[in-house]
């Protein structure tokens, strides 16, 4: 009686050359559909362009004037001499907060040095001022 025919000669053989086509294929369905899942939580406005733009830190807090001369603050429509109140609060939370200052392209200088100067007033040591990207 022979019992080694019984068992099997060769062990099973584990392909792993597919597996790893399949997760890699996993990999960039999952890279590529997390694109579209990204919002921008901004008001639009139609920014001004210059050569030197850069793309603000995600850290970062949005006051924006829109073309109409409202100040958003974060998305929050506030009065002009509520500005210092407002960052005074952003600045508790984090001293190195960098304010963003977003102004359409129409809004009167005035507006814009007013704001500016109520968040420089409130202590706010990093202002930037977004503008768009502008091709040479």
């Amino acid at each position: 009686m022979k019992l080694r025919s019984l068992r099997l000669e060769t062990q099973p053989q584990l392909m792993i050359i597919p597996m790893i086509d399949i997760i890699f294929f996993l990999l960039v369905f999952f890279m590529m559909s997390t694109l579209y899942m990204v919002e921008q939580h901004t008001i639009p406005v139609n920014l001004p362009q210059a050569f030197a733009a850069r793309q603000d830190k995600p850290q970062s807090v949005a006051v924006t004037i829109t073309q109409d001369g409202r100040v958003l603050f974060d998305q929050e429509e506030i009065p002009l001499n509520l500005i210092a109140g407002r960052v005074d609060a952003e600045l508790g939370r984090d001293m190195d907060s960098t304010f963003v200052l977003r102004a359409d392209q129409e809004v009167e200088y005035g507006k814009v040095i007013a704001v500016l100067d109520e968040l420089k007033n409130a202590g706010a040591r990093k202002v930037l001022v977004a503008t768009e990207w502008k091709a040479r």
